[in-house]
C-alpha cells in the first residue's frame, strides 16, 4: 500500500482475520486484510436481511405473532423477547432486528414475507444484485448454519446499500427504545400491555466500561457466534469524511476487542484520508453498472489490489468518543461512462441527539 508523505501507519493491535476501512462516499478501500476471505459473518448478515426486507413493509403494519413464526429460532439465539399471540408493529420487530440482534423478531419478519426458505432466497438474489459474490446465505438472522459464508468486504457492501435508506439508518443508529411487552390480565379481567427498554448492543453507541462511545458513530451491526467469533461493521463521520468499517473474528481473547479494533481503525482511517493511494473500490450493484462483469465480480484491478492488501500483514509501514454521530454526510450511487461508481446523491442520517430514544 502506498503511503503519502505524513500519512500514519496502520495499527499494530489488529487481531482480526479480516478487515476492511473504506469511504463511504467514493467507494474507495484505503486499507484491507484478508477482505475476501469467506467467513461466518454471525449477525452482521442482518444487514442483508434489513437492506432486503425493510421496502416491503409499512412501519405501522401490525403482526399477531403465530407459534409457526417463531420456529426455528436456533438454541442461545439473542432474542428481544416477542410472545406468541401477541400483536406487533414492522417498527417494533425492526427496533427488535436492529437494537438486540433479535432472532425472534427476525423470524416474525421472514415468516410475514412467506417463510424463512423464500427469505434466505430473496436475500441471496439481493447479495447477488449487490455483487456480492463472497455470500452464501443459509439462515436469515446469520446464526451459525451449514454453508454460510460471507466477507469483510461484502458486509461492507451490505452496510452501503442499507445506509441508502432513511429507516435502516434511524433503526441502526438508535441507542435505546421502548419495546412492548406481555399483555396481563388483573383479578378483575382487565388487560394492560407495558412495555420494557431495550439497548443497543453496539457498543461505539453505547459505550461500556472499556470502550468509549465512538465520535461520529452512526451504527450498523455487531455479531458474534461460536463459528463466527465476534463480527462488526460500523459507520462513523467526522469532519464530512464517512467511513466504513468492517472487523471480523479478532483473534484477541479480550472483552469488546472487535470494537476496539474497529476504533483504532476507524482513527486509522480518518488520519490517513487524502494520504493514502486506495487499494480497491466497492463495486455497484449491478443494476447501478450497464458494465457490470459477469458473475458480479469485481473489477479486476480493484480484487487483484484488494488482494494484494489483504497479503500485507496488519502494522505494516509500507503499505474516544464523545457521543453518536450528528449526521453523516454520504450519497448515493451515480454511473458514469465505463461504469465506474461513485456517490453524487446525499443520504444524511436524520438529526441524532446523544443516546437517542425510540418509542
Amino acid at each position: 500500500m502506498e503511503l503519502g508523505s505524513g500519512a500514519p501507519v496502520l495499527p499494530k493491535e489488529l487481531t482480526a482475520r479480516s478487515w476492511i476501512v473504506a469511504d463511504a462516499e467514493s467507494g474507495d478501500v484505503l486499507a484491507a486484510h484478508n477482505a475476501h476471505w469467506k467467513l461466518p459473518p454471525a449477525s452482521t448478515l442482518k444487514m442483508l436481511f434489513a437492506d432486503t426486507l425493510l421496502p416491503r413493509f409499512p412501519r405501522t403494519e401490525k403482526h399477531e405473532v403465530e407459534l409457526s413464526d417463531l420456529a426455528g429460532v436456533g438454541a442461545g439465539s439473542s432474542t428481544v423477547g416477542i410472545k406468541e399471540n401477541e400483536t406487533y408493529t414492522v417498527h417494533d420487530l425492526w427496533l427488535g432486528v436492529f437494537l438486540r440482534s433479535g432472532n425472534d423478531a427476525v423470524h416474525v419478519l421472514s415468516a410475514m414475507n412467506g417463510g424463512v426458505d423464500k427469505t434466505v432466497a430473496d436475500m441471496q438474489e439481493h447479495a447477488d444484485e449487490l455483487r456480492a459474490t463472497d455470500t452464501t446465505v443459509a439462515s436469515p438472522d446469520g446464526y451459525d448454519a451449514p454453508g454460510q459464508v460471507s466477507s469483510a468486504y461484502d458486509l461492507t457492501l451490505f452496510a452501503r446499500s442499507g445506509l441508502q435508506k432513511k429507516d435502516f439508518r434511524e433503526y441502526c443508529s438508535t441507542v435505546r427504545a421502548q419495546f412492548p411487552g406481555e399483555t396481563k390480565k388483573d383479578k378483575k379481567g382487565r388487560t394492560t400491555r407495558g412495555s420494557f427498554e431495550i439497548q443497543n448492543t453496539n457498543r461505539l453507541l453505547t459505550g461500556d466500561y472499556d470502550v468509549d462511545t465512538y465520535k461520529g458513530i452512526a451504527g450498523v451491526k455487531n455479531g458474534n457466534t461460536t463459528n463466527a467469533g465476534a463480527t462488526f461493521t460500523g459507520v462513523a463521520e467526522r469532519d464530512g469524511r464517512v467511513l466504513l468499517v468492517t472487523v471480523m473474528n479478532p483473534q484477541k481473547n479480550e472483552h469488546n476487542e472487535v470494537y476496539k479494533e474497529t476504533a483504532r481503525l476507524l482513527d486509522w482511517g480518518f488520519a490517513a484520508a487524502g494520504k493514502v493511494e486506495p487499494v480497491g473500490e466497492l463495486v455497484a450493484p449491478r443494476s447501478a453498472s450497464p458494465d457490470a462483469r459477469p458473475g458480479g465480480t469485481a473489477a479486476p484491478e480493484s480484487r487483484e489490489s484488494a488482494r494484494a492488501a489483504a497479503a500485507a500483514a496488519p502494522g505494516t509501514g509500507r503499505s474516544s468518543g464523545a457521543g453518536v454521530a450528528l449526521g453523516v454526510a454520504g450519497g448515493l450511487l451515480a454511473l458514469l461512462a465505463g461504469g465506474a461508481f461513485l456517490i453524487n446523491r446525499r443520504w444524511p442520517l436524520p438529526d441524532l441527539v446523544r443516546r437517542r430514544t425510540r418509542h
